[in-house]
């Protein structure tokens, strides 16, 4: 992608870090604002990324940075796909546009990025955590004037991890000010009664008006240890009296106060410079709108959560034109199928943590909301709740993306498998999934499932067996938990819709014959195999190509045939080369006494970072010029050790 210089207003040209935004009068505060946000309208329209979270919290952004000594401060942003504002006022302005862009800065916090990313941010509900933890080792070490603020938002603190936070923030006794930063969405519509909650204190500001006015009264007066008792009282008295809303975060230990508009930039600077003098945890609730100041975006707000390029003046999302069917998203396919499924099969139940529109449960939740349900940000949740479901007889398909699941591995070993509930885990995103990165990538889902007892894995090639493979877990027979792994993006079949057919568990197939070398893979990659035979097969190298399907149970009956065929075995997966399909193959040979030559393909032991899926399977060397070159190169070694035993 050409870079296309996207200049910024007057003010922010002016601005490399915070000490320059610091140097603003207040009432500068405000054009900086309309700058900024147009500066990441600008940026976002062109090279893509985040869009609708990051225009909500832009004044938040500027009145942290303004109010707060920045990095001494420190600040954690929790998700950290709203930080773009952030990035900009922190030194990386002028490489934006290399904003997720392989090579390029993070689309998210990150520690080894700048001193200003305190915290590495790609999974939500942490921020609480990590901020109370670094406030404690400021205490730790008897600095007592550093401040530490965490941003959530009202869709992170459905997580467990944001509760068990504030659970031991509330007894601290350090200076940990949390931010909730409430629009009522995730990526998709909040759920569930904490929603309903932070209604209620939203829509009941009789008692936050009354306890202001109360506080600046008494600021007028000289402040004593009784009055401030007093006060406290009073306060205690009208929030009896009026609602019972702030009750949850004071119970926790942690002083309330709010809701503010989230937009108001001058009011945000004096409440944040006010809670600076007040010692202890506590907790600010401001109301904001995702997508701020972009009409598109604050009226579709789950569309516009990352669009995509699109033009800014008349909110055209640019969409690929092709004069031929191109094939669907996997996401997509699994939504249809599922509902094509639960259409014939009233046992089958959906389920997913937050994700209804990524994982493409919406059809179902649409069609039959009383058999799908979005639970929240909260993954132990989901598998647990999936669980208990089953023991009743139902069927249930939790959709959760790769990473995600690690969240919930405890409840998928102990709750799941071990009681062997045939609980049916669709995990999207699974492999390396682009432009999001290291935290986004389902990278170790193979690995970390295979030593688990009792489930059966598996990972389709294209639609058609994903289709089957989720026609195969809703069956009677079908007894243990099952869990099918596929990538994000587009599949390979644009004729995808094919009638259902069981798969036979634990039973691989073969793609193509050959001869020498046998390739096998797992999943989508085994198109990379496709495409590398054919490049192949202009040198007058035929590689044999064997499809495995499921990574547990393994075909042994296949393994056995293949290692006696073939002196020569590649395996590849778009998951970690160790643990995953190359470690149980090499194990089995290992078990059965096989000396065949074996390079393993896949995700190497590093972190990988972000790009276009493309650039990154190439980086990795599995994409099929990888899996050529490996090819030619296990068959020249063959050659030398021929030639250097003949000559012995």
């Amino acid at each position: 992608m050409a870079n296309i210089e996207i200049q910024p207003g007057p003010l922010l040209s002016q601005i490399e870090y915070p000490d320059d935004l610091r140097k603003l009068s207040r009432e500068q505060l405000n054009i900086l604002c309309d700058e900024l946000r147009e500066y990441i309208i600008d940026m976002v329209s062109v090279y893509g990324g985040h869009f609708a979270a990051n225009l909500g919290v832009i004044e938040l952004t500027v009145a942290l940075h303004y109010v707060f000594q920045t990095p001494y401060d420190q600040l954690v942003w929790d998700v950290g796909h709203q930080a773009y504002a952030h990035k900009i006022l922190t030194g990386r302005r002028k490489v934006f546009h290399t904003n997720r862009r392989y090579g390029g800065i993070s689309g998210f916090p990150r520690r080894s990025e700048s001193i200003y990313d305190t915290f590495g941010v790609g999974h939500s509900s942490t921020s609480i955590s990590a901020a109370l933890g670094m406030a404690m080792a400021a205490k730790y070490a008897g600095d007592t004037q550093r401040q530490h603020i965490a941003v959530i938002g009202d869709g992170a603190m459905t997580a467990g991890l944001a509760f068990e936070a504030m659970n031991h923030a509330g007894v601290s006794d350090t200076n940990l000010l949390i931010i909730l930063n409430d629009n009522c969405m995730s990526i998709d519509p909040n759920v569930g009664a904490l929603k309903e909650y932070l209604t209620d204190i939203t829509t009941s500001p009789t008692y936050n008006k009354l306890r202001q006015d109360l506080w600046r009264l008494l600021g007028k007066l000289p402040m004593s240890d009784i009055s401030r008792e007093l006060a406290a009282k009073i306060e205690a008295g009208l929030k009896g009296l009026l609602t019972r809303s702030s009750n949850l975060f004071e119970a926790l230990g942690l002083r309330y106060f709010g809701p503010i508009d989230g937009h108001n930039v001058q009011k945000l600077v004096d409440t944040l410079t006010d809670l600076k003098q007040i010692p202890g945890p506590k907790l600010l609730h401001i109301i904001t709108v995702k997508g701020k100041g972009y009409a598109p975006a604050e009226k579709d707000q789950t569309k516009w959560h990352a669009p995509g390029l699109f033009d800014k003046v008349n909110g055209e999302i640019q969409k690929k034109i092709s004069p031929t069917p191109q094939p669907p998203k996997y996401q997509d396919v699994f939504g249809l199928t599922l509902l094509e499924l639960a259409e014939q099969n009233d046992k089958i139940i959906g389920i997913t943590p937050a994700m209804p529109s990524g994982s493409s449960l919406k059809f179902m939740m649409e069609k039959m909301p009383h058999r799908a349900f979005d639970v929240g940000i909260c993954e132990q949740h989901a598998v647990t709740l999936s669980a208990g479901m089953a023991t009743q007889g139902l069927k249930v398909y939790c959709t959760i993306y790769s990473s995600f699941m690690q969240r919930a591995y405890d409840q998928l070993i102990h709750d799941v498998a071990i009681q062997d509930l045939p609980v049916v885990f669709c995990l999207d995103r699974a492999g390396l999934v682009g432009e999001d990165g290291a935290t986004h990538h389902g990278a170790y889902d193979l690995a970390y499932l295979r030593p688990i007892p009792n489930l059966i894995i598996s990972a389709p090639m294209n639609e058609e067996e994903m289709r089957n493979l989720m026609y195969t877990a809703q069956l009677p027979h079908i007894t243990h938990p099952f869990v099918i792994r596929y990538p994000r993006g587009e599949g390979v079949m644009p004729d995808w819709r094919k009638p259902f057919r069981e798969v036979p568990i634990g039973k691989g197939r073969q793609i193509a014959e050959g001869k020498e070398v046998a390739i096998l893979s797992i999943g989508h990659a085994g198109n990379f195999v496709t495409e590398a035979s054919k490049m192949l097969l202009t040198e007058g190298i035929q590689p044999a190509h064997f499809d495995m399907r499921f990574l547990k149970p393994l075909d042994e009956e296949l393994l056995h045939q293949v290692l006696q065929q073939f002196p020569i075995i590649v395996t590849v997966e778009d998951g970690s080369r160790i643990g995953g399909l190359g470690s149980a193959v090499a194990e089995f040979m290992a078990l059965h006494g096989y000396h065949n030559q074996l390079r393993i393909l896949g995700i190497p032991d590093r972190v990988v970072e972000h790009g276009k899926p493309a650039e990154l399977h190439h980086e990795c060397g599995y994409d099929a010029e990888g899996i050529a070159a490996a090819v030619r190169s296990l068959l020249q070694e063959k050659v030398m050790v021929s030639t250097s035993g003949s000559n012995c």
